[in-house]
């Protein structure tokens, strides 16, 4: 950074009166808490965590020097708990995000088991795309048996999150099937469960990096999951077939 943009001393010094002031009123905010979730003390507890912010970039920027504190992050934190005490009721409302990595192998999965199901009463969709493929996976396994073994079926895992809401009283059957996320209040989150590559600093500070795969059990269905070097054959049997290169299957938007 340049001279001219450096803050000067006085914004420093200014910057730490700030931090000061929102300490003061954080610790009057929860002498003051009326409960466990006090709307005063979580606003109060933002101010401190901005001034503080902004104390430690202007006192780098200017005198290269750091605090010994970390500054949480706010913009992803839970509003204040503002459900019933006791919940009646509970929503579980999960994402999990997949990349089609090896759509080849997602397809060859898919026709297995389309193949299996063909003398069903109601059979499977069409297994020849990429959409469809989904289709059948999706629906012939549950989420969580996906989210174990999606190295099998193609997919590379992305960030997921797990939010558990309260609620007064059940809703009605079909009641929001149509906008299933739309009325999701987080003022009523009981809970939260986050996994991202963010967190992998933290656990390889953890010592979880020396984690050995290799002595993880999986369960596998022998009639439907397709045998690694099986799927290799089949990889290398498409690829020398005209036109069906893996390229054109890797998007997901309809």
């Amino acid at each position: 950074m340049s001279d001219a943009a450096q803050p000067t001393a006085a914004e420093v010094r200014a910057a730490a009166e700030a931090v000061k002031t929102a300490l003061d009123r954080h610790l009057a905010a929860v002498e003051r808490r009326s409960g466990e979730d006090d709307p005063a003390v979580y606003e109060a507890f933002n101010e401190l965590a901005a001034a503080a912010e902004e104390y430690d970039e202007l006192l780098y920027d200017r005198y290269d020097e750091v605090t010994p504190f970390e500054i949480p992050g706010t913009e992803d934190a839970l509003p204040p708990y503002q459900g019933p005490e006791e919940a009646n009721a509970l929503s579980v409302l999960i994402r999990r995000d997949y990349a089609v990595a090896e759509p080849q192998r997602l397809l060859a999965q898919a026709q297995r088991v389309a193949d299996l199901d063909a003398g069903g009463e109601e059979g499977t969709g069409p297994a020849d795309t990429v959409h469809g493929a989904l289709g059948v996976l999706f629906g012939e396994f549950e989420p969580d048996e996906i989210a174990s073994r999606h190295k099998e079926f193609g997919l590379e895992e992305g960030d997921s999150t797990l939010w558990v809401t309260a609620a007064d009283t059940p809703a009605e059957p079909g009641e929001w099937l149509d906008a299933a996320f739309d009325q999701v209040d987080p003022h009523r989150v009981v809970c939260r469960f986050d996994v991202s590559t963010v967190f992998d600093d933290e656990l390889d500070d953890e010592g979880l990096d020396g984690l050995d795969t290799d002595d993880v059990d999986v369960d596998i269905d022998p009639d439907v999951a397709v045998p690694i070097d099986e799927i290799d054959e089949i990889e290398e049997e498409s690829e020398e077939s005209e036109g069906h290169g893996a390229g054109g299957a890797q998007s997901t938007g309809r």
